[in-house]
């Protein structure tokens, strides 16, 4: 009852594939084993009692640092029960254990606008009239050659229930390559000093905010390591002081809860301007098809290992917020040429590996990142966050940015489920929603709309025999057409004369509506099965009333012309 309670608010959203619940061992039937992650592409955690943060190398969030940053409930016995949610659309993971007598609740997330902050929000309830003694397991410091201390702040911060007075520093390094053993990394880390013990009250509840500063430089010769930690620490203690005063009671006139949402909601408004572009997909029931619920965990994984540049804060340390940069950003998400240069994602399955471990999922994150930049979507990479989900998107859909134009080169073949594909960035003022619907005859079509535009834009489609459409934020209907060679369904453009000239420049011999598709197909996305809309079960009792029906009218035959004649005469003469 006590998990159910927690987990009831995020039900919908586990069921539209917006969230993904997954009770730690044993799962439940039906969960889906994803690893629970939080990270913005400069600091990164599994939401494990004893995970060790991990920082960025190489193309992924793969070099963990031996500092193990969760609070947590310190467990005796054991919890009883325990869960976690990631909530995709927000950023978010909240972990759930359930006590004799009282519960907790974690939130942990990687702020999108301040990059080097790991924040965790606790909350113990207790359900009993008996005063609790709470033990808490704090961050564990196990990095080499560290050096730990404790530094008091000149006015300390009270945020929410607790008093801050005390900053603890950690520095420390960590060796990226064993290739190169006289490189290192340097790593500033600043946290408020909590006591170990809370008390909890009849039936009280206590919350607790705890940021975490987290900075480190490039790999830097020996030599260089004791100045470059000095300027770390400085720095990171800068910004945990500034932080504090931030959230603080003093701050926020009202107290320090509503400088916390607000706070949380700056990360959340960043994530949700990111999931703005995406793709959607009818659900399968075919056996082992790729669904909603793993391509949204892979783009949320994705994602969290990649820095959202044009939204952070001025930091010179962590090179983020600057004009220059932020212009640099904006040219990038605009010039997409030549992405994305190969067939769709969606049929690429090392593309869609599980990820119900930590490594996995890494490993997942560097080949879609390997992908994405090797296929023609380097500049998109440079633009973070915003530019990797467009070429997602992108890839997703064979849709290839060419000489003037967008198009999509996906073979009629695969358009058996409906497609969708929402804000493709078109130059810096438009964007373009595409979908593709199944229609009863089992025939797909395509359509266009403009979610907005700064100019006139216009599309055709397989081999632009016909004249260019203008296309508005009204949908658009076009067939899908198949052509020999095969070209792309469909294309748009901003020139209508670069359209009208397309015809004459892929050279197509013969265009003709793409066949529908076959019935049994169709069935086993939509049932699980070829038999149509009902449930096998009921074709195989239909089955075998059948054969029992027939095997019982056999008997009556066989039983009527086999019997002696004589019996026969006895029952039916009169006597």
């Amino acid at each position: 009852m006590c998990m159910d309670d927690r987990l009831t608010p995020y039900i919908l959203q586990n069921y539209e594939f917006d969230a993904n619940i997954r009770h730690v061992a044993p799962l439940l039937p039906g969960e889906r084993d994803y690893t629970p992650y939080v990270g913005n592409g400069y600091i990164g955690l599994e939401v494990a009692h004893d995970a060790a943060l991990n920082i960025k190398h190489g193309r992924a969030m793969q070099l963990p640092i031996r500092f193990q940053p969760v609070v947590s409930v310190l467990q005796n016995g054991g919890a009883e029960k325990e869960a976690t949610v990631v909530e995709y659309l927000t950023g978010m993971v909240h972990r759930f254990q359930c006590f004799s007598g009282y519960f907790v609740s974690y939130t942990l997330y990687a702020h999108r606008t301040q990059p080097n902050l790991l924040m965790q929000e606790l909350q113990i309830t207790n359900t009993r009239n008996l005063m609790e003694n709470i033990e808490l397991v704090l961050p564990r410091n196990r990095l080499p050659k560290s050096s730990t201390r404790s530094i008091s702040l000149s006015d300390p911060v009270q945020i929410g229930m607790f008093t801050y007075s005390e900053l603890d520093v950690i520095a420390g390094t960590v060796q990226p390559s064993s290739d190169d053993p006289g490189k290192l990394i340097a790593i500033s880390i600043v946290k408020p000093k909590l006591e170990p013990t809370v008390q909890l009250r009849k039936r009280g509840t206590v919350r607790i905010i705890y940021p975490l500063i987290v900075e480190y430089s490039k790999p830097v010769a020996e030599a260089q390591l004791k100045s470059t930690l000095d300027n770390l620490e400085q720095h990171t203690i800068q910004a945990m002081t500034k932080l504090l005063q931030k959230l603080s009671a003093k701050a926020s006139g009202t107290g320090s809860l509503n400088s916390i949402n607000t706070f949380r909601q700056e990360h959340i408004n960043v994530w949700a301007d990111l999931w703005a572009t995406g793709f959607s997909i009818s659900t399968s029931k075919a056996e082992n098809s790729l669904n909603g619920d793993r391509i949204n965990a892979t783009m949320y994984a994705v994602l969290s290992q990649v820095r959202s540049f044009e939204f952070e804060e001025v930091n010179t340390v962590l090179g983020s917020g600057s004009p220059s940069m932020r212009e640099d950003i904006a040219k990038a998400l605009t010039y997409a040429e030549g992405c994305y240069d190969s067939y769709h994602t969606l049929q690429a399955e090392n593309l869609w590996r599980d990820m119900s471990t930590l490594n996995q999922l890494n490993s997942l994150v560097s080949s879609w990142m390997l992908t994405l930049e090797k296929q023609g979507c380097h500049n998109l990479i440079r633009a973070g966050a915003s530019g990797v989900i467009q070429a997602m998107t992108l890839s997703i859909g064979s849709f290839r940015f060419s000489n003037q134009h967008l198009e999509c080169n996906m073979h009629p073949k695969f358009l058996h489920r409906d497609f969708h594909f929402r804000r493709l960035n078109y130059g810096n003022k438009t964007h373009v929603n595409v979908t593709i619907i199944v229609k009863d005859d089992n025939k797909a079509v395509i359509n266009v709309a403009l979610d907005r535009s700064d100019r006139s834009y216009y599309a055709c489609d397989g081999g632009c025999l016909d004249e260019p459409v203008l296309l508005t934020q009204s949908r658009r209907e076009f067939p899908v057409k198949l052509t020999e060679p095969l070209t792309a369904i469909l294309y748009i453009t901003e020139d209508k004369q670069h359209m009208e000239e397309i015809h004459h420049a892929i050279h197509v011999k013969e265009v003709v509506e793409a066949p529908a598709h076959e019935q049994h197909l169709i069935a086993l996305h939509k049932h699980g099965h070829q038999l149509g809309g009902l449930p096998a079960l009921f074709w195989v009792s239909v089955c075998a009333i059948i054969i029992v029906f027939h095997i019982f009218l056999c008997k009556l035959i066989i039983k009527e012309y086999c019997e002696p004649s004589d019996k026969l005469r006895y029952r039916y003469n009169k006597p």
